[in-house]
């Protein structure tokens, strides 16, 4: 049985309550962030309560919680449940209150909760194989900028990618593509140059996106912020996409066209590799 954490309490799992008045429950009033844990150390922590933070502010809610002691809470729940890969959740709601659209008086305390998942990272079947994906219309509120738990658009694609016999989902915006269900999303051109959609509201920033640019600064491989359109996808050399706990995961079949020679690409391959060199290295 985990221990997970509740406002500062840790606390057995089957143990952990909150009100059924916490707004992230009524209003999805909430905000999230996914820390990977390789090693069992913490992978791109200081990127993750930034954007953390980032997300608390756009939506003018606040948390007296420290950094330092997000930080000491993270390790204690790696050490308590024995978390050498993984991942730790990481919640926070404007907090408990009578249900009302208004928000509640200044002062409510937020709600944090915190739990450990087991998770394979660097062994990863899908990446061995490549992912099918399959594509659809964007239509999730605009601030797609906020990690919030606004997540049912995406569960129900992922859904419908798993019904259509695929394992997710890009979606489109205006002819192009935005971001994957729970991912950034990238193309290689036949020159080998990498091409992702710039950041704005249309997109999670994502914080394995920005190390990943960072590593391919390092290592001299080309990549280009633009926008690109389902058929440019369908036509590149090859794809792929990042996130917290997929990493860098290719992409071999697009709505029902095959990439390449419908194998993981050797540019999404290498990255891969080094991203998890990178991660090692640079985890705390």
């Amino acid at each position: 049985m985990r221990t997970v954490y509740v406002n500062g309490a840790y606390v057995p799992e089957n143990e952990a309550k909150i009100s059924v008045f916490d707004r992230g429950f009524l209003f999805a009033d909430a905000v999230y962030e996914v820390t990977c844990v390789l090693d069992g150390k913490l992978v791109d922590f200081d990127g993750h309560i930034a954007r953390l933070r980032r997300s608390l502010a756009e939506l003018k809610m606040t948390l007296s919680v420290t950094d330092e002691e997000l930080l000491a809470a993270h390790r204690e729940l790696v050490k308590l449940n024995a978390i050498t890969e993984g991942l730790i959740y990481l919640q926070v709601s404007r907090g408990e209150a009578d249900r009302d659209f208004l928000f509640p008086a200044e002062g409510t305390p937020a709600t944090l909760v915190m739990f450990t998942q087991e998770k394979a990272l660097v062994k990863s079947a899908l990446a061995d194989k490549g992912q099918k994906i399959m594509t659809a219309d964007d239509i999730r509120w605009r601030r797609c900028d906020i990690k919030t738990v606004q997540l049912l658009y995406a569960s129900l694609l992922k859904n419908e990618a798993k019904a259509n016999g695929v394992d997710d989902v890009w979606m489109v915006l205006d002819g192009q593509v935005t971001e994957g269900s729970s991912n950034n999303a990238y193309i290689v051109t036949a020159d080998g140059t990498i091409v992702t959609r710039p950041i704005s509201n249309d997109i999670l920033a994502g914080i394995t996106r920005a190390s990943l640019m960072r590593c391919a600064e390092e290592h001299q491989i080309k990549i280009e912020e633009r926008p690109f359109t389902v058929d440019e996808a369908k036509a590149a050399k090859e794809a792929f996409t990042t996130s917290a706990t997929g990493m860098v995961v290719p992409v071999i079949e697009i709505d029902g066209v095959t990439l390449g020679d419908g194998k993981p690409g050797p540019v999404a391959k290498r990255l891969r590799e080094i991203f998890i060199q990178f991660s090692r290295d640079a985890a705390i």
